[in-house]
């Protein structure tokens, strides 16, 4: 499974991406694609339009998790271990999210991300 940040569901709109383009290839090695409801948040957002957010739902086929108890737990040890910066907070629910559903995560934001890495975040 991977949980798809919510750069990777932006990028998935922008016709040869890197974003679109690796979604591609998974979805042809019918790897199961799913976002948080934290990045999801994010991304309808916007700026982005309804055929825009009815294109990513299809391509997630509606997997848009929710936000439970065990994803706020994970993040929570992760944004207190790697040293309660305020910029990693939201990432380190969606990181959380990831770790907890036993995911990698696809993100291009790899600076905001590898400070989990060794808290056992793995990325796509």
């Amino acid at each position: 499974m991977i949980l798809l940040d919510t750069n990777y569901l932006i990028g998935t709109l922008i016709s040869g991406s890197t974003e679109a383009s690796r979604v591609s290839s998974w979805l042809r090695t019918e790897e199961e694609l799913c976002a948080s409801a934290i990045a999801w948040y994010e991304f309808v957002s916007g700026p982005v339009g309804a055929e825009g957010i009815d294109l990513v739902s299809a391509v997630l086929r509606g997997r848009v998790l929710p936000f439970t108890g065990n994803h706020a737990t994970e993040g929570a040890r992760l944004w207190n271990v790697t040293g309660r910066q305020r910029r990693l907070r939201v990432d380190a629910m969606i990181a959380g999210a990831a770790l907890a559903l036993d995911a990698r995560l696809a993100t291009a934001n790899l600076g905001d991300f590898e400070a989990f890495v060794p808290h056992g975040l793995r990325l796509a």
